[in-house]
């Protein structure tokens, strides 16, 4: 099988080619895009605040002083957002 030479260069680099694709796929998905917008505080929690983002989804800012009903400038990951429109296409 591993006779031909040719082949087996080609057939190596075609699975580092897939392996390096699938790795940048994967690393483009699960890398957080992180936004700083002012959202508003719904609870403060062990686990951290969680606020409601300008486009209506609840998101956990970490931890925070704020109380409820507070407005104050957090960061979160949007894609948390993507994600849980594609797991409810009906928002």
């Amino acid at each position: 099988m591993f006779e031909n030479s040719k082949f087996t260069i080609f057939l190596v680099i075609a699975i580092v080619g897939v392996a390096v694709s699938l790795f940048a796929y994967l690393n483009w998905y699960v890398a957080p895009d992180e936004v700083t917008e002012k959202v508003k505080i719904i609870a403060n929690t062990a686990d951290g605040c969680i606020a409601e983002s300008y486009d209506g989804f609840s998101v956990n800012i970490g931890p925070c002083d704020a109380k409820a009903g507070d407005i104050i400038v957090g960061t979160y990951d949007k894609k948390i957002n993507e994600r849980a429109i594609l797991m409810n296409p009906t928002r």
